[in-house]
């Protein structure tokens, strides 16, 4: 199989405090790896040395085919990153900023020009490309950084929490952005604390707790860690909640629990009894204004395997 990035086995000490133990991440090109883990995870550090701005302590990493050790400067000419804090200079405008990453990158100043206003259209920042960065909002400064590391467009992008501070149609547009740049090719590893995001992006995912990676797969397969599948039911009626708790033990055998807000649901080996659930519904004369089917959510899985119930590196069969 062939990777657009491969780190296998990498350690980063920093003094006595382990930040990698060991950790395994590998992307094919043109898919999105999601990076989870609370804060101090390891997630950051993993991403700088995939970056070459850190050097491993232990373990390979190889980028595009290059070693990020040996190779560093190749590495570079290929990947963009996009770190938690905005790394534009306040001082000159947004165009300038991103004309000077562009002739940095050897672009000849009128494609610089040209590749900084396509980005500034893209990232809706055209009316405040003249302005200093200095009087940009937290959030367009986070969009002027995600657009100075597609300048030189990278194979590779590593994208560090990249909307923490966006309103949700902001984060919206970076989440269409990141899919235009994957249905061109584009290869993305994107750590977050917004596990929809993770949902919504990422091809597969990675959970990092205490410098290892304690559980890899899919979205879908990672939600099976939690267990199968929920029928959850809302009755426009909360008198009726007593009935419908009744007939969803009944049909399901589990326990009924209550999530709050006039919400039962209960888990199910077999998704088909859903139809089972909407019949004796009907059958009892009740009205409903929420049901649905659905597996656990990425925010149960993460709870699930970073709360220290989860010792060892799961791996969701394929």
């Amino acid at each position: 199989m062939s990777f657009a990035f491969q780190a296998t086995g990498l350690v980063k000490r920093f003094g006595r405090t382990t930040a990698l133990a060991g950790v395994d991440l590998a992307a094919e090109p043109g898919t999105v790896l999601g990076v989870l883990g609370p804060n101090g995870a390891g997630k950051t550090t993993a991403v700088r040395i995939l970056a070459t701005l850190l050097r491993p302590d232990a373990g390979t990493a190889v980028v595009g085919g290059y070693d990020v050790v040996k190779h560093p400067a190749a590495v570079r000419r290929i990947s963009g990153l996009t770190g938690q804090f905005a790394s534009v200079d306040e001082d000159l405008t947004g165009t300038e900023n991103l004309v000077l990453i562009g002739q940095l990158l050897d672009l000849r100043r009128r494609d610089a020009k040209a590749r900084a206003a396509q980005l500034l259209a893209d990232f809706d920042l055209s009316e405040a490309g003249d302005r200093p960065v200095k009087t940009y909002s937290g959030g367009m400064r986070r969009r002027l950084d995600l657009a100075a590391s597609l300048v030189g467009r990278p194979a590779i992008v590593y994208l560090d929490e990249p909307t923490t501070g966006l309103d949700p149609a902001k984060r919206e547009d970076v989440w269409n952005m990141v899919r235009a740049q994957v249905r061109e090719g584009t290869t993305v590893l994107l750590t977050t604390q917004y596990l929809e995001e993770a949902d919504a992006l990422a091809d597969e995912i990675s959970v990092i707790d205490h410098g290892k990676v304690i559980a890899h797969g899919t979205p879908a397969q990672l939600k099976h860690i939690v267990g199968g599948q929920t029928i959850s039911v809302r009755p426009a009626d909360p008198a009726h909640l007593e009935t419908v708790s009744t007939i969803l033990a009944k049909i399901s055998g589990g326990q009924v629990e209550s999530r709050g807000r006039g919400v039962l649901s209960v888990p199910v080996d077999d998704g088909r009894v859903l139809g089972t659930v909407v019949r004796r519904l009907e059958e009892a004369g009740i009205d409903v204004i929420e049901l649905s089917l659905h597996l656990p959510s990425l925010d149960e899985v993460f709870f699930t395997l970073t709360r220290g119930t989860a010792a060892t590196h799961q791996e969701v069969p394929v």
